[in-house]
């Protein structure tokens, strides 16, 4: 999500909803430091995802790069694309038609016609082995085309791939190929050959199509509107590319919001709250264009309430993260991170529903197992995963936390394989990784004393507060809004004659007072009539 505004900066997330009867919302909180986007599933928190302000390199971003350093042993290179470190590129991502891209990226770069390059005239080179060597396809490290797979983690640059891909609602574009491919979740097989021979008529030359789930039961029409808008994407990323010269961003993919709406919107989608007024006029214009049905289901939050607070997600984030998760049961897991992969321990706790410890185990691992399932979406966790179960004796339980742990798994949107449950009660798990996991630390620190453990007499507070709304009606500030942390509002709202009135009959100014639970005890912030925070 390159530098962020409220419409743009988002990244996409691939497509796994199908419909489950669940009731699904997106809130979307926007701030000038960046965007979260929080996915609730019956009111139960999901995804999380954030972006920074000044965040680049997201997954299907197209960038026209420079071939640095060729590596034969790892058959891979090395290409700038701006990032601090140069991206890798190994010879399996290269893309069957590699000889293509490079041909055309070298002729849309050195196009001077005004009319830019026809693609359906293009003429396709011939497809690479695929056991060959990269020193023989990028020799004389050209400039070329490519797309960002993985985002940046840890000390590693961005991974890249030659395969270039246009997402649409229901069908995705390749081009460089004619082939044209129908998404296996859809069964039936009269569906699948219709889908084909429609999308094979409408085909533009020299593009191959990926027909989506999404499209079953689409008209023609419905399908022919999303090619050419995928195509008119294509036609602007070429004359991005005239003139350009590495390394630069030639085409980003859409914000988060809109791609995640693309992906996942279907009937079981109810409510979208944004609390930013251009983007949810640009949501509401989007959904508007691809689901007129469902416009009516975007409404923009503004009752002063911080959004999260009011869809009690502040308080989800708070006890889904951290190195131990409490189940109801009292059954808690602990999950430890290393450099090569992640560990999650069960743990039984104290409670017991049986007085037979078998069942007890199967019972604890079967609520751990959803949980983990959880856990793995809303923090993105990605590489090998180790589970360690609680013991079971009998080979049919096991089978039945495996089972179950794979159902659990089927609403995940990343690509994962699950092992059955080795004799050490040990679960292997790995699953796709494409940016860095979600991290939140939730103890906090005293912002007061910064961890000395002492601070200011707090009944010295509500004289503090004072004396800075004096200064600030000096200085001619209306409609001051104040920020407090719960317990602090209760004590300043208390009585019918409280602090509130206090001060507007000393200041001639009301003051409204705000519960807000991101404030520490004795923190306080004041906001202008605009919502801006006044630094004092």
């Amino acid at each position: 999500m390159p530098g962020l505004s409220p419409n743009d900066g988002f990244l996409e997330i691939c497509k796994w909803l199908k419909s489950t009867g669940l009731n699904k919302e997106l809130i979307v909180s926007t701030a000038s430091s960046g965007v979260d986007i929080a996915l609730l599933e019956n009111k139960k928190l999901v995804e999380l995802h954030h972006e920074n302000s000044d965040s680049r390199f997201g997954v299907g971003d197209l960038y026209l790069g420079k071939v640095k350093k060729l590596i034969p042993g790892l058959n891979a290179a090395f290409v700038d694309v701006g990032y601090e470190r140069d991206a890798f590129l190994h010879y399996t991502d290269l893309s069957p038609y590699i000889r293509s891209v490079l041909k055309f990226t070298k002729m849309c770069m050195h196009d001077r016609t005004q009319q830019g390059l026809d693609f359906s005239k293009f003429r396709l080179e011939k497809e690479i082995l695929k056991t060959g060597k990269i020193t023989e396809v990028l020799n004389g490290r050209p400039n070329l085309l490519v797309q960002i797979l993985k985002e940046p983690i840890s000390t590693k640059g961005p991974r890249l791939s030659c395969e270039i891909s246009l997402p649409g609602r229901f069908v995705v574009l390749t081009p460089f190929n004619e082939i044209v491919a129908v998404s296996k979740k859809i069964l039936s097989s009269e569906e699948r050959k219709r889908l084909h021979k429609t999308v094979e008529a409408i085909r533009p030359k020299n593009f191959g199509v990926i027909v989506r789930t999404a499209a079953e039961g689409k008209t023609t029409a419905e399908l022919h509107n999303d090619l050419i808008e995928l195509v008119a994407q294509w036609d602007g990323m070429q004359r991005n590319l005239k003139g350009a010269t590495p390394p630069q961003k030639i085409l980003s993919e859409q914000n988060r919001t809109t791609s995640m709406l693309r992906d996942l919107l279907n009937e079981s989608f109810n409510r979208i709250v944004v609390n930013d007024k251009a983007l949810y006029t640009d949501t509401k214009n989007y959904i508007q264009k691809i689901a007129p049905e469902k416009k009516d289901i975007v409404s923009l939050h503004h009752n002063g309430v911080p959004i999260f607070d009011q869809f009690g997600i502040t308080k989800q984030v708070k006890q889904s993260f951290g190195k131990t998760v409490n189940l109801n049961s009292g059954v808690y897991l602990v999950i430890e991170h290393t450099e090569a992969l992640h560990v999650i321990d069960v743990n039984s706790g104290h409670k017991s529903s049986s007085s037979n410890q078998e069942q007890n185990a199967l019972a604890s691992n079967l609520e751990a197992a959803e949980e983990i399932a959880r856990q793995l979406r809303l923090r993105d966790l990605g590489g090998i995963i180790i589970v360690d179960f609680i013991d079971m004796k009998l080979p049919e339980h096991k089978r039945k936390v495996y089972d179950e742990m794979q159902k659990f798994m089927t609403s995940d949107r990343a690509r994962h394989t699950i092992l059955t449950i080795s004799r050490f009660g040990l679960m292997q798990i790995t699953r796709q990784r494409v940016r860095p996991e979600m991290n939140i630390a939730t103890a906090e620190e005293c912002p007061t004393c910064h961890g000395t453990g002492k601070i200011g007499a707090s009944m010295l507070l509500t004289d503090e507060i004072e004396n800075n709304i004096q200064y600030l009606i000096k200085n001619k500030h209306k409609k001051l809004e104040l920020h407090v942390n719960p317990i602090m509002y209760a004590f300043l709202k208390k009585g019918f004659y409280n602090w509130q009135w206090k001060w507007y009959f000393r200041y001639k100014q009301l003051i409204r007072i705000v519960s807000d639970s991101t404030c520490q005890m004795v923190e306080y912030r004041f906001y202008d009539a605009l919502g801006e925070e006044i630094k004092l």
